[in-house]
């Protein structure tokens, strides 16, 4: 990976709130033109890293760079060039959606107003409405609008779809994410931080999981999916037949076995098939499931 092709670069970052460490040598490099999916527990330090991102958290350690640039200090040149969806968003309560609009648009070069307009259209948002009046569903849709209008290099997402109805939810993940990324000519850059994995899982390209502030995991999603798999096997009889190594024994009844590979290789396949079982069937996991499954420590490597 190149320098230029490189968004966000994070290495060795840590952040300590006293003496805990919300961040312990984190790593995270994000080529541009992905969607890039930023997954872990609650409290694993996903926020924490986007707001070092954002220059709204200083850094313990480590460094951090955005399109090559160190945030605290070349703040305004970053921010100029992104926009940012937090879980919980706030509005001067006094403007109606309209002047929110106009005075974020006011902060921007590249304010796409058709954008805009059809936005507004889509999510039926009431542009006469004060903000205070809006339910957290609208004031999230109101920010997903200002940052998308914004024709921003790189979308950066913490739980975007928080408060929206599963309708609405949908659409935009698959409609406007998707159209935001494909106007850019493979440039633009969507960042996501969320639960909802499996709403997500046609757009990610690649994703880290974390964990009590480090990296466990970063991989491309197709290659993901080609490794990780869940078996189900069922003996013969009341004997076990040892499963080969790479395999991790989750649930065992009876006859039947279900275990977990973080390595389906064609070797590994082929040991699994030549074991003299009743049956064997072989499953590719979801992304959601490799999460669950790397945060659990269910899967190893032959």
């Amino acid at each position: 990976m190149t320098d230029s092709d490189c968004v966000i670069d994070v290495r060795g970052l840590v952040r300590r709130f006293g003496r805990t460490d919300a961040l312990n040598g984190l790593d995270l490099h994000v080529r541009r033109g992905r969607c890039y999916g930023f997954f872990g527990r609650n409290g694993a330090g996903k926020t924490t890293t986007i707001k070092c991102l954002l220059n709204l958290l200083e850094p313990t350690g480590g460094s951090v760079r955005l399109f090559g640039l160190d945030p605290a200090r070349h703040e305004t040149t970053i921010k100029a060039r992104i926009a940012y969806v937090p879980d919980h968003v706030a509005f001067y309560p006094w403007m109606t959606v309209r002047e929110t609009l106009d005075y974020c648009a006011a902060f921007r070069v590249r304010w796409n107003p058709e954008v805009e307009r059809a936005l507004l259209r889509r999510f039926a948002l009431p542009e006469r409405q004060r903000t205070a009046g809006l339910s957290k569903g609208q004031r999230t849709q109101l920010a997903l609008i200002a940052a998308i209008a914004a024709d921003p290099e790189m979308l950066i997402l913490d739980e975007p779809t928080s408060g929206l109805d599963p309708i609405v939810r949908r659409e935009f993940i698959e409609t406007i994410i998707g159209a935001y990324q494909d106007a850019g000519s493979g440039d633009r850059t969507v960042f996501v931080s969320t639960h909802l994995i499996a709403e997500f899982e046609g757009l990610i390209d690649e994703f880290t999981v974390i964990d009590a502030g480090r990296n466990v995991l970063t991989l491309d999603a197709d290659v993901a999916r080609s490794r990780y798999h869940r078996l189900h096997a069922r003996y013969p009889g009341e004997a076990r037949i040892p499963l080969p190594g790479g395999c991790r024994v989750v649930r065992e009844h009876g006859r039947e076995v279900e275990a977990i590979t973080a390595d389906a290789s064609p070797e590994l396949l082929d040991r699994l098939r030549s074991l003299p079982l009743e049956s064997l069937s072989l499953q590719a996991l979801s992304l959601e499931e490799i999460v669950v499954t790397t945060l659990r420590g269910e899967a190893v490597r032959a």
